[in-house]
């Protein structure tokens, strides 16, 4: 990645001063490691009369992708999905982005303890980025810069010299001119609108991103004409920062216009003194529902199948209208966790007998799966490769047939609600997938029909008017009354 800074002086104010204000002597080249990659500062051109800096930035698309994997924290998508193949190495993005705040931090803050009087003075300022992604093409980055007093060159990079049919690429080449900025506030402009141009961000973003955008965008992001786009796009459209963002800065204009104090406007509602009530844990309300559907069906004795660690069999233990629990899974160590966890060596001999646990495959059909009034698969399908579906199907649905079944997996569509949540990634590391409410109704609806159930649907946690619950759960019930009377 490529970006270089010129300024143009005389005599008596030399363009050199720039050397003054990146913190960089024009005669050191200056190199710095990165987490991704290597930082260069070097001067092609340093005379009374025209001064320019270059910040070159190596990628290491190796380290990045191994420092990302696609999860969490340093997992971009760009990164992780294109592998050792991507135009990270090569395009403006937020790893520019970030450099440019690593290396020129002193600058972009306007401090300059050697000349302080330089920071505060605007000078003739030309930024050149040869390669910068535009989600929105020219026009996009126009209304971002020109609005901040550059005057914006931005033109399309073809996607082929040799083959000018086959149109302009996402990239533009970036030319930004202005004589009544400082070099912080050309420097604070970039380090927010790069990557937001880019519409991507090679780490994860967490709260204190908030935090980062208002020192940048000190002094010109509350009244900018875009800002909803570039908070949104800043904030990797998470939906909870954003809003909090948005609320700052308007609390920011507000104060500006009043001439006052942020602290001042927002002082409407005293601090709270009492302690907020701490929300409930999806998974507690996840077992909560079950529990509810299960006694709405008369269910007494239970199949937990996939119990995992045992938490939804400690739950209906303590219920005496469940007279038999069973919890199945494939894991040994889940089970002697289970065991644990219910202290089934300790356990009275009457406690005792309402639980079983053993080891079985739901891949395949287990005679001790038949005869029980209702089976629980709470958070189990979305574990299994989708064309092994059909034959856990089978395994419940046409083999062991209890005459209610319950189905729960995560709401792939609420995904953009949870703050610790990467865009497009799945819940757990082993979620084979995660489905829309359509897609979970359409496989509950064949299932139903194929094996003589009727199905119906029920949220479970917060129901999103836009994206839904974050769990969705299935009521199977059977409909063939011989085989009902029979279960």
């Amino acid at each position: 990645m490529f970006l270089t800074i010129s300024t143009t002086g005389d005599e008596q104010h030399p363009a050199t001063d720039l050397g003054f204000l990146l913190h960089k002597h024009p005669d050191n080249p200056f190199s710095t490691k990165l987490s991704y990659g290597t930082a260069h500062v070097l001067y092609p051109e340093a005379d009374a009369e025209r001064c320019t800096a270059a910040l070159l930035l190596e990628v290491d698309a190796v380290a990045l992708v191994r420092r990302g994997k696609g999860k969490g924290r340093g997992g971009a998508p760009d990164a992780a999905l294109a592998q050792y193949v991507n135009d990270r190495p090569y395009a403006a993005s937020s790893l520019l982005a970030v450099a440019l705040s690593n290396v020129f931090s002193s600058a972009m803050k306007g401090v300059c303890n050697a000349r302080p009087e330089l920071p505060g003075q605007a000078r003739p300022l030309r930024i050149e980025v040869p390669a910068l992604p535009a989600r929105g093409g020219p026009d996009l980055v126009r209304k971002l810069f020109e609005p901040l007093g550059w005057a914006v060159t931005a033109e399309p990079v073809p996607l082929d010299t040799e083959f000018p049919e086959w149109g302009d690429s996402r990239y533009v080449g970036l030319v930004l001119e202005s004589e009544a900025l400082t070099l912080a506030e050309a420097l604070r402009h970039l380090y927010v609108l790069l990557p937001v141009l880019d519409d991507a961000k090679h780490y994860w973003v967490a709260p204190d991103e908030v935090d980062k955008l208002l020192r940048a965008g000190e002094g010109w992001l509350p009244g900018h004409p875009e800002q909803k786009l570039i908070t949104s796009r800043y904030l990797a459209r998470r939906w909870s920062l954003t809003r909090a963002a948005t609320e700052r800065l308007e609390l920011v204009r507000l104060a500006e216009a009043d001439d006052s104090e942020v602290e001042e406007i927002d002082n409407a509602v005293e601090a709270e003194t009492e302690t907020e009530e701490k929300p409930t844990p999806l998974a507690v309300r996840r077992r909560e529902a079950i529990v509810t559907a299960l006694r709405r069906s008369g269910a007494a004795r239970v199949l937990d199948l996939g119990c995992g660690q045992g938490q939804l069999v400690q739950t209906l233990l303590k219920d005496p209208a469940f007279t038999e629990i069973v919890g199945v899974d494939v894991s040994m160590r889940a089970l002697t966790i289970a065991s644990r966890r219910l202290k089934l060596d300790r356990m009275g001999e009457r406690q005792a007998s309402r639980v079983t646990l053993f080891q079985g495959s739901l891949a395949y059909t287990d005679g001790r799966l038949k005869g029980y009034d209702a089976a629980v698969l709470s958070e189990v399908i979305e574990h299994l490769d989708l064309p092994r579906l059909p034959a856990l199907e089978y395994a419940v649905f046409g083999s062991a047939r209890p005459r209610t079944v319950l189905v729960t997996t995560p709401n792939v569509e609420y995904n953009v609600r949870w703050e610790s949540l990467p865009a497009g990634h799945v819940r757990h590391g082993d979620h084979r997938f995660e489905w829309t409410r359509a897609e979970f109704r359409t496989w509950a609806r064949a299932v139903a029909e194929r094996h003589g159930y009727t199905v119906a649907f029920e949220p479970v946690g917060p129901d999103d008017p836009e994206v839904g619950p974050p769990t969705q759960m299935a009521v199977f019930t059977i409909t063939t009354p011989k085989e009902a009377k029979a279960a």
